[in-house]
């Protein structure tokens, strides 16, 4: 029963988000509480600590790392709502005011905190090992501690740290906010009718290739219109990071996510090596054949995500969406739709498209004692089902991996894929199971194989191409021009000689969030989708004890490095021979659509 509001649709009543359990309002006395205890304690925690951490005992070093803990639990509490509220609608005055009030004052009261990763990370290697040695409870964050020493090397002196965290309000923060309120009050006329950008990009999945078209040349024409303002948000942001790696020693500009995902360079550049290699057997022959499925010589860009003319275009409301994930949920294990339950019934979803409201999808996981929620533009698509299992997985991991505590819940990227991919695999494999027809299993193999494109090759793309964009930039300031042939460079390579390319494709790159808000994030989704076509081949192989390690994967959410979490499972993800294993899986299915073509 649902307990949450909900918005009414074509799809359904679909159910809108109850930020209550965060805070009831943006002026709850909890939340006034909650600030000001923050700005006392940020306050009490330097006083106690501060240029005294390398006296501590074992016991008073818990005690430290614990209250940090607390403090680092009632920010992201604020920042969760204030968030999560800004999101629901962007264009809100009010809430984009509340959200920067907010950040401005947590950034003020966290300023004295500076001290504490610095000062921790020149204890001495063999006394934080014997402190560590005497307490359990002080040995159980070794992980964290772990990853803040990773940046050992990278940390400037505590003068300098306190500076990058009280201008980062105005650096890369304020141009993330610029980019994300430039693309919320995009226009678009298409056919004529006024959309926002959610709107305009469904259009290029609709039957009807003329208005596919329409809606790639206004996408097009609006970008061009707006295109020196995202070529200055790459350029600053650019060089802001290569000005701080620069000062930090920061080997390459991909060297800080890989530190904060805790993985190797190696590992990654096995990866973007291997799926570079699959182009051919991937993309390109997947395209050639739907190209031939859709009667054309050459494939408009307009045309690589549209529907296959076998496709059922109609739409698929909320109540069919809800049952098939969770059926396939508990299919796999009854403790996994259990887990996602509240999500439908105790408004942790917000799914229906809304004026303001931000484009994509996302499952926050907001903090440890309280619980994720999950964002949707829920449309009716068959894809819009995958993307309710995709991001449920992100929520039932993020409720497991909650477990940990505050500090150690957080998975690192390249692993924080891994439940969603595994969710949508669940939810396709008992859908095709289910295919009563060869054209209904065609349309569920295709379907699949290009999600699998859109998440390995097209983010591997995107990785080659914030590669070049940002070594460019060390080269000095780039035109949008500059940008546009960057882009080019790696959509050719990675699509295939059956496309050509439209007038003002060059200027897509401009709407992609994570080359703004997480530069480099996008080989993380390749990496989660490899590693998860490989454990579904162990679970395909597996008895029952697959289920409870499956679980204990997730629960253990930043505590362990990604050897030991894939150990159980007989995977290594530095093994060139891992990736191609996953690859393998997605080559097969295109075997498979190729031999009904045949038959």
């Amino acid at each position: 029963m649902l307990d949450a509001p909900t918005t009414q649709t074509d799809f359904g009543d679909l159910p809108n988000w109850d930020l209550s359990d965060l805070y009831e309002s943006s002026d709850a006395d909890q939340l006034h509480k909650d600030m000001a205890w923050l700005e006392a304690e940020c306050a009490d925690f330097a006083a106690s600590y501060e240029g005294k951490l390398a006296g501590l005992s074992a016991v008073e070093l818990l005690n430290a790392v614990r209250r940090y803990e607390k403090i680092d639990m009632i920010a992201g509490r604020i920042m969760s709502f204030a968030g999560l509220r800004y999101y629901q609608n962007t264009t809100d005055g009010e809430r984009a005011q509340f959200m920067s009030n907010c950040q401005d004052s947590i950034t003020n009261f966290t300023t004295p905190l500076v001290f504490y990763g610095l000062e921790f990370n020149r204890l001495d290697d063999a006394h934080l090992a014997g402190l560590l040695a005497q307490n359990a409870d002080l040995a159980r964050y070794k992980p964290v501690f772990d990853r803040m020493r990773a940046m050992k090397p990278y940390q400037l002196s505590d003068e300098l740290e306190k500076f990058l965290h009280d201008q980062s309000v105005v650096g890369a923060a304020a141009w993330n906010r610029l980019f994300d309120e430039t693309i919320a009050g995009l226009e678009f006329e298409i056919e004529g009718e006024t959309v926002n950008i959610e709107s305009a990009l469904n259009l290029l999945t609709d039957p009807d290739g003329a208005k596919r078209e329409a809606a790639s040349r206004e996408l097009a024409r609006v970008f061009d219109k707006n295109i020196r303002t995202f070529a200055r948000i790459h350029n600053t942001l650019a060089k802001e990071k290569s000005v701080e790696d620069k000062w930090r020693g920061m080997e390459t500009p991909q060297t800080g996510r890989h530190l904060s995902n805790h993985v190797e360079p190696e590992v990654v550049e096995a990866l973007r090596d291997a799926v570079v290699a699959a182009y051919p057997k991937l993309s390109h022959r997947y395209y050639a054949l739907k190209a031939k499925w859709l009667g054309l010589e050459k494939m408009q860009t307009w045309d690589r995500n549209a529907p296959l003319p076998q496709d059922d275009p109609t739409p698929v409301n909320w109540e069919t969406a809800q049952r098939t994930v969770m059926e396939a949920y508990a299919d796999f294990d009854p403790r996994m739709a259990d887990l996602a339950e509240p999500f439908f019934t105790k408004g942790w979803i917000d799914a229906a498209v809304k004026p303001g409201k931000a484009p994509g999808a996302f499952a926050h996981p907001t903090v440890t004692d309280a619980h994720p929620y999950v964002m949707l533009n829920y449309l009716g698509k068959p894809r819009d089902v995958m993307t309710l299992a995709h991001e449920l997985g992100h929520g039932v991991h993020q409720v497991l991996a909650a477990e940990q505590g505050e500090l150690l819940s957080s998975t690192p990227l390249t692993l924080a894929e891994t439940a969603s991919v595994f969710g949508e695999m669940l939810t396709f494999r008992k859908l095709l199971d289910a295919a009563k027809t060869q054209a209904e299993r065609k349309t569920l193999l295709a379907g699949k194989v290009e999600d699998m494109i859109n998440t390995v090759v097209r983010q591997i793309a995107f990785y080659d191409f914030e590669c070049k964009l940002h070594a460019a930039r060390a080269e000095g300031e780039l035109t949008p021009d500059d940008i546009n042939a960057l882009w080019m460079s790696v959509q050719a390579a990675s699509l295939g000689p059956v496309f050509e390319f439209q007038d003002g494709y060059e200027t897509f790159w401009a709407y992609i969030p994570h080359f703004v808000h997480s530069p480099f994030y996008v080989y993380a989704y390749a990496f989660g989708d490899g590693l998860v076509n490989a454990l579904y081949a162990v679970f395909e192989e597996s008895g029952a004890e697959f289920q409870d390690k499956y679980f204990d994967m997730l629960r253990a959410g930043g505590s362990k490095h990604h050897k030991e979490l894939l150990a159980p499972f007989g995977l290594d993800a530095s093994d060139p021979a891992f990736w191609d294993k996953g690859l393998s899986m997605i080559s097969a299915m295109i075997d498979e659509l190729e031999a009904m073509e045949d038959a």
